[in-house]
């Protein structure tokens, strides 16, 4: 029998437990019951994942590696597979889309999704989040654990709830299944700390802090007119929603990103501005083989530069029309570097691509058209400019799709080894030494 109001908690929030670690202890059996970490073992290296036996020692996502080696001598760390966390990914989002076509993914482990449409074939939201959890291990031979709720915020701390917790006698099983019923949601939400709620980072908590408010409960009490004056209309209108168990976001079936990039954290600071240079195309041939494979284009094209002493800016440009072309990202974000002083060392790069829009060829002129910049459109501009490497990028696509990332690419990148590109999930957690 469902609990009293649990047909209207239609939000299940599906987490991975320990994916990336859970994917190299399946893989590797021997590695099982031990502290895996995946991430860069370097000195300038972050955990991105770790296995219960590892947060036994506090060892946490984001973690300075040189931290986590400190608090655990015996972790085992391995630099980690992309490629392979995102097959088993396509095989669990497919597992999720038999339940229903909303589905809302966040990263590669973890997705809302809307079951009111599935309720009078598979049941209440509990007995459909516990066949999800089960068709998840069958499938993947892994584990995640769910959450239900009436709001995407309550679904994410719900499946929270329904985790593991770790200890040094070995992990303790959670409940796996977590359901936060209407007549809960207070009582299950005010004791937490208000970083519990989406929209409290560090500055906002320590503001909130500074007036005498600790948990999420505490923050329900605060009037709304006290909140708008601290935080803006717009925040303090949010944050009292959420503290009182509101939220209206509904899950998107087809989210579209905001924006494509790639950064890298080098192990030794670089003020080599030719090296920096590399460095880019590198990241403009990864930026632009992405915006191909995911048929899209953007407009602005920003370089992120933090340096030795974590100082980080940016630096924009918009671009007169969306591209995909790595070289034309490679020759605005090489121009905003030009821009910068890196004498002080430069400790991460980064190249992003925002203002997403339709893919190449979308609005271009018939092939064989003649066009002069006097009286053009800074779109047709931009055409000109571009030549016939739209159709080379999507060549050099092909050939990639065929014979692997190393088999063509800008010359620029050829060395005694061969060409070295970069690709989504390279080194995105540190180096490795």
């Amino acid at each position: 029998m469902p609990a009293a109001g649990t047909g209207a908690c239609t939000v299940l929030h599906v987490d991975m437990d320990a994916f990336f670690a859970a994917v190299e202890v399946l893989d590797d059996p021997s590695l099982a019951g031990r502290p895996v970490i995946v991430g860069g073992a370097g000195a300038r290296g972050v955990v991105a994942s770790c296995t219960y036996e590892a947060r036994a020692f506090g060892i946490r996502s984001a973690m300075p590696s040189l931290e986590a080696r400190r608090r655990c001598p015996e972790a085992v760390f391995l630099p980690g597979r992309y490629g392979r966390y995102a097959a088993v990914s396509e095989t669990l989002f497919a597992v999720l889309q038999s339940f229903t076509p909303i589905v809302e993914g966040v990263g590669l482990d973890e997705a809302f999704l809307d079951v009111a449409g599935a309720r009078r074939l598979l049941g209440d939201p509990p007995a459909i989040a516990h066949t999800v959890r089960g068709r998840v291990r069958d499938a993947l031979r892994l584990p995640c654990s769910v959450g239900v709720a009436r709001t995407k915020m309550l679904a994410k701390l719900a499946s929270r709830a329904a985790k593991p917790v770790a200890t040094r006698q070995g992990p303790i099983p959670g409940p796996g299944v977590y359901v936060v019923a209407p007549h809960d949601e207070l009582a299950f939400l005010h004791p937490m700390p208000i970083r519990a709620l989406w929209g409290v980072g560090p500055a906002t908590a320590r503001r909130l802090e500074g007036m005498g408010v600790a948990t999420v409960g505490d923050l329900a009490q605060v009037p709304d007119e006290t909140l708008r004056r601290l935080l803006g209309a717009a925040a303090g209108r949010q944050l009292t929603a959420l503290a009182r168990g509101r939220g209206a976001r509904a899950v998107e079936a087809h989210r579209p990103a905001k924006s494509i990039g790639h950064e890298q954290t080098f192990a030794v600071d670089h003020d080599d501005r030719r090296a920096l240079h590399q460095h880019l195309v590198r990241m403009a041939d990864a930026v632009g083989a992405r915006l191909h494979e995911a048929g899209t284009a953007g407009r602005t094209v920003t370089v992120k530069v933090r340096f030795g002493d974590r100082r980080t800016i940016t630096r924009s440009h918009t671009l007169p029309a969306p591209t995909a072309a790595a070289h034309v990202v490679a020759s605005a974000a090489g121009a905003l570097l030009d821009g910068v002083d890196v004498s002080p060392g430069v400790r991460l790069l980064g190249v992003a691509v925002s203002g997403l829009g339709p893919g190449p060829g979308a609005g271009r002129p018939e092939p064989g058209r003649q066009l002069a910049f006097d009286g053009a459109t800074a779109e047709e501009e931009q055409d000109v400019a571009e030549g016939g490497w739209p159709e080379l990028d999507r060549a050099v696509a092909a050939v990639r799709a065929r014979y692997g990332q190393a088999a063509v690419g800008p010359a620029t990148l050829m060395g005694p080894g061969g060409l070295d590109v970069r690709r989504r999930g390279d080194v995105q957690w540190g180096p490795g030494r």
